[in-house]
């Protein structure tokens, strides 16, 4: 299990480099590359939040709107055999083969 944190709806990894003997960590699911680093567990915390805060002010500075974390569609590459047999288990269920994995998913991930 990865740990992450999150700030203002930005999720940021925390990753460890013993041979410098310091944590760093990116935002993730933008497409933006936006880095943080420290030497302790809450020096990470805030300069992950200094990170989230600054990519914002950036984004306003430079008149773009900021990259919310994953827009809500996704492409998944399920090959062929599992495709069809999600689609034939969908349309047997009367829903849409996106409805039936959106379901599959809220499931495995307890929503």
């Amino acid at each position: 299990m990865q740990n992450t944190m999150t700030f203002k709806g930005y999720h940021g990894s925390v990753e460890i480099s013993p041979e410098d003997n310091v944590l760093f960590g990116q935002l993730l699911f933008i497409s933006p590359l936006v880095n943080y680093e420290a030497e302790t567990a809450k020096g990470l915390e805030e300069a992950f939040q200094e990170a989230v805060k600054s990519y914002l002010d950036d984004c306003i500075q430079q008149g773009a709107t900021p990259e919310k974390p994953c827009k809500g569609s996704l492409n998944v590459r399920l090959g062929h055999d599992l495709h069809l047999a999600a689609s034939v288990a969908a349309y047997q269920a009367s829903t849409s083969t996106n409805e039936f994995i959106k379901k599959a998913v809220q499931q495995q991930i307890a929503l």
